[in-house]
């Protein structure tokens, strides 16, 4: 399918992006991923840079341009440049500069980690949207219960949940899949689900996810591009996009929204009597 308009905006582009996502070949929906992951990147980055990132061949990116209605590479990067303008500066940029610059050492490491993670946390401030961030208070307000997954790397993040939620006195329970035991059969009619996945995509919790999306509960994806699996299930999609140092991707600004929706939901929420 190919568009005879372009998005205008880069709110039109992401649901253009989830309109298509699913219908590509392999290598544009890999190129699809990895822009919906960096969509900043586009405002700054040539053709070959993003083709290079996401291990494509640059026609798969002027494909990939054509298909959602622009009539190149320029055109794409005019919108993202009119809507990022002042906002970022090329966070590969920065921390390729600090892998040259660094000598190896522990100071050095950490120094990337700080950049990365300063990098994230502004950027959560544009990909979360206000709307959908009020309306996930909103549910989990009125949950009976919250039921929180995320395996592998998103672990840190519902387990810190669980945490806060238990501190506060709101009823939660954590998928934790020990044992190959499953527990969603404890998921009941009102209860919201928070599922937890960034790429590559663990499949038990999205397999959670599907489980409570067709059984009408509410699910709230904390994910990180529109291209998510979980943004099919309809789920109330809150974006967090974090920069890598290397083969590590810290949870900076994951960890913030975390906290956010605890301190948010414990402020609202009735006391539990």
């Amino acid at each position: 399918m190919e568009y005879l308009t372009a998005p205008t905006t880069v709110e039109e582009f992401e649901s253009r992006m989830v309109e298509v996502s699913n219908s590509l070949p392999k290598r544009l929906r890999q190129c699809a991923d990895y822009i919906a992951a960096n969509p900043e990147l586009i405002a700054v980055a040539t053709v070959a840079e993003l083709a290079e990132s996401a291990d494509v061949q640059p026609s798969a990116v002027m494909r990939f341009c054509k298909i959602l209605g622009f009539s190149g590479f320029s055109e794409m990067q005019r919108l993202f440049r009119t809507a990022y303008s002042g906002r970022f500066p090329d966070f590969n940029t920065r921390l390729n500069n600090l892998r040259a610059d660094g000598t190896g050492s522990p100071s050095a490491l950490l120094a990337e980690f700080i950049e990365a993670g300063r990098m994230s946390l502004e950027k959560l401030s544009t990909t979360v949207d206000p709307g959908y961030l009020e309306e996930a208070v909103d549910l989990l307000a009125k949950a009976p219960v919250i039921h929180l997954a995320g395996l592998k790397r998103s672990f840190p993040v519902v387990s810190y949940l669980s945490y806060a939620f238990e501190k506060q006195g709101i009823p939660s329970i954590l998928h934790t899949g020990i044992g190959k035991l499953e527990q969603r059969h404890t998921i009941r009619p009102g209860d919201v689900v928070i599922a937890v996945a960034f790429s590559p995509y663990t499949q038990e919790t999205l397999e959670l996810a599907r489980y409570a999306a067709h059984h009408g509960n509410r699910v709230i994806a904390i994910t990180d591009s529109v291209t998510s699996p979980l943004r099919q299930l309809n789920a109330l999609p809150l974006s967090v996009s974090e920069a890598d140092v290397g083969p590590f991707r810290a949870l900076s600004a994951t960890l913030a929204l975390a906290i956010t929706l605890a301190a948010a939901v414990g402020t609202v929420r009735d006391p539990t009597p």
